[in-house]
C-alpha cells in the first residue's frame, strides 16, 4: 500500500526501532504516542500495515492497543518513556510528523 510521504516515514522509523517487531506491551504506548501526534485515521493505518506484517496473535493485539487508546486508556509515562528511546534509536525525529520535511 502507498502511503503519505509522512507516514511511510514513520513506519520506516517503526521498523527500525523495533526491527524484531513492536512487543505486545509497547502496542498501547505506542499507539497513544502517535495518536499525540497524527489524527486517528493516520495512526489506524500505521496499525494497519504493522498487522499485515504480523502474525494473526500479534495483528489482534494491535487491534486491541488501537481499541484502548481511543476509548481514553492512558498508558504510564515510563512506558510511553520507552516507547519514546525505542523510536528514537530508530530515528524517529523529536519534531511532530507534520513539521518533519
Amino acid at each position: 500500500m502507498t502511503y503519505p510521504p509522512v507516514l511511510g516515514r514513520i513506519i520506516g522509523w517503526l521498523r527500525a526501532g523495533y526491527p524484531e517487531g513492536v512487543p505486545d506491551v509497547d502496542y498501547v504506548p505506542l499507539f497513544a504516542l502517535l495518536g499525540s501526534q497524527l489524527t486517528d485515521n493516520e495512526v489506524t493505518a500505521i496499525a494497519e500495515e504493522l498487522a499485515s506484517h504480523s502474525d494473526p496473535e500479534s495483528a489482534e493485539a494491535i487491534r486491541q492497543a488501537i481499541k484502548a487508546v481511543t476509548s481514553w486508556q492512558q498508558p504510564r509515562g515510563a512506558d510511553i518513556d520507552r516507547v519514546r528511546a525505542r523510536l528514537a534509536a530508530g530515528g524517529w525525529p523529536l519534531a511532530p510528523p507534520d513539521q518533519i520535511t
